[in-house]
């Protein structure tokens, strides 16, 4: 185990600090400082709030993951980061800290893919990723069907929401409600125990025309919101729970059809789930009794690993490590937009071809 790649990994693509500490697929430390509290009153992120809240818990954070892993910075084979996608300034502090422990260090510094850790994660919790693997990414900001032969280098987007992806809608509801931000988990939570029958909401792009892998909820969002006004108009009580229900029971159907439809499609026999919106139970469960009707394996980390976390940083950090792949430049830089075909930035010419000069002088002490 000793001879797997040490790597630590930073995240900051949002409101949440995570520093994760990886040996191989071991996970050793996933320490997260989240500002979402600040934020709640607001109702959404304000990226300014984050960054500063990111820049305040960065090292305190760091240095409680490397004493959670028991390691010294000293021992790590390497430093990942999210390069992007997210808030270019959140993304700014985390790609800025990355580079000063890694030059300090004299180690590797590696700008890693956000949506690529979300999938590599799972390694973590079961093993070694399949190739080919079959992903579908739910969060706040991305709703994608992923095909990767190789997560540090090949992901293929099959599909991608072309509005709201469907962490956005959960919130976006969940306010409507008056059910406070953020809104997946407090919706989840309500429609425990409501009817998801109750009322007939749209399921976007589902029709024999739409494109097969895409995913559409603004449509679903506006029509449960004016269902919600027109109660509301007419004197009647919102059933809340079963509002929430019936609308979650919408994004879970359209999500857990087309992924099925995907893995049969491409002859992939297992599905990965990942991101925050893979900690929804209603989601794991449809998506259980989907897969195992179709004759696929389904993998979905715990909860704690499909929110943004540093783990998932180091674990895809690790991957790199032990497959070679070439470390990022000094002059790496945070791309709010960064496309998901690029697992991660690799340097430019030498790369890190003097970093063992750097570490004669090691300037971390």
């Amino acid at each position: 185990m000793a001879d797997e790649p040490l790597v630590l990994g930073i995240e900051t693509s949002c409101d949440e600090t995570g520093v994760g500490i990886v040996r191989g697929t071991t996970l050793l430390a996933d320490a997260v400082a989240s500002s979402v509290d600040e934020h709640a009153r607001f109702g959404g992120v304000v990226p300014e709030v984050a960054s500063r809240a990111h820049l305040e818990a960065m090292v305190p954070t760091i240095e409680r993951a490397l004493k959670d892993a028991g390691v010294s910075a000293r021992d790590l084979d390497g430093v990942a980061v999210t390069a992007g996608p997210g808030l270019a300034g959140a993304l700014l502090v985390g790609v800025s800290a990355a580079k000063a422990y890694a030059y300090a260090l004299g180690k590797p510094l590696y700008g890693v893919n956000h949506l690529a850790s979300h999938v590599c994660v799972d390694q973590l919790e079961h093993g070694a990723l399949p190739e080919p693997t079959m992903a579908l990414l739910v969060s706040g900001g991305h709703s994608s069907l992923l095909l990767s032969t190789d997560i540090t280098s090949d992901v293929r987007p099959l599909g991608a929401t072309i509005d709201d992806a469907a962490g956005e809608a959960f919130d976006k509801i969940a306010r409507v409600l008056n059910l406070g931000f953020p809104g997946g988990p407090v919706i989840d939570r309500y429609a425990r125990e409501g009817d998801p029958e109750a009322i007939a909401f749209p399921r976007g792009l589902t029709g024999p025309r739409d494109a097969a892998y895409d995913f559409s909820f603004s449509g679903l969002k506006t029509a449960v919101a004016r269902w919600i006004e027109a109660k509301r108009a007419a004197g009647e009580e919102v059933p809340v729970r079963d509002v929430a229900a019936s609308f979650q029971e919408a994004v879970v159907d359209v999500l857990t059809r087309k992924a099925v439809r995907a893995c049969r499609d491409e002859g992939v026999d297992h599905l990965m789930i990942g991101g925050g919106v893979a900690a929804n139970s209603r989601l794991r469960a449809l998506a259980q009794e989907r897969c195992a009707a179709a004759g696929i394996r389904l993998r979905v980390p715990r909860p704690k690993l499909c929110t943004d976390n540093g783990a998932m940083v180091a674990a895809l950090g690790a991957e790199m490590v032990a497959r070679g792949r070439p470390a990022s430049a000094w002059d790496l830089s945070a791309d709010s937009s960064l496309p998901v075909t690029d697992p991660h930035v690799p340097g430019h010419g030498h790369g890190h071809d003097h970093v063992h000069e750097v570490s004669k002088g090691n300037l971390y002490s």
